[in-house]
């Protein structure tokens, strides 16, 4: 257990491939909504999935020392689930560094280039009763002796 990848669970969007870019409806600039997410390949145990986005380009060293930017931190996800449709409301959602919970699409600073967009999903073997509101900090700090998997799907994304 820990945080390792695994490549038997596999996540995959129908709005991008993996290193593709990510459509702008999905982003700050566009309608903002999360996009279609879904897995396979969940080990044996799994009673409950996780699902962040993370983008380590961004230049953001918050007060704790951690870095990049938040833009979702989505679980309390029963195992039963293995997609989450475009614009998920469903479930518990942590608050982002945009300062709310849900998810906030890409929007790096002008002229900063393309950036990575690291989605991940994460199998556990607790039950999706998580208390609400838990950032990914404290997320992955409760669920880390929980993970069974993980995986991730990388999008990019420069702003017009």
């Amino acid at each position: 257990m820990g945080f390792a990848l695994n490549l038997d669970l596999q996540l995959t969007s129908s709005a991008f491939a993996n290193d593709g870019a990510i459509p702008s409806k999905h982003t700050g600039e566009g309608e903002d909504v999360s996009p279609a997410l879904s897995w396979s390949g969940a080990p044996a145990g799994t009673k409950s999935f996780a699902v962040i986005c993370h983008d380590p380009d961004a230049p953001l060293i918050s007060a704790n020392g951690t870095f990049g930017f938040v833009h979702w931190v989505h679980y309390n996800i029963p195992a039963d689930v293995t997609a989450l449709p475009e614009g998920c409301k469903q479930h518990a959602d942590g608050p982002t560094n945009f300062g709310k919970p849900g998810y906030g699409g890409p929007m790096p600073p002008e002229g900063h280039g393309q950036h990575k967009y690291y989605f991940w999903v994460l199998a556990l073997d607790c039950e999706p009763n998580l208390d609400e509101g838990l950032d990914m900090w404290q997320l992955l700090a409760k669920v880390e002796p929980h993970t069974l998997a993980m995986n991730r799907l990388v999008g990019t994304y420069q702003r017009g």
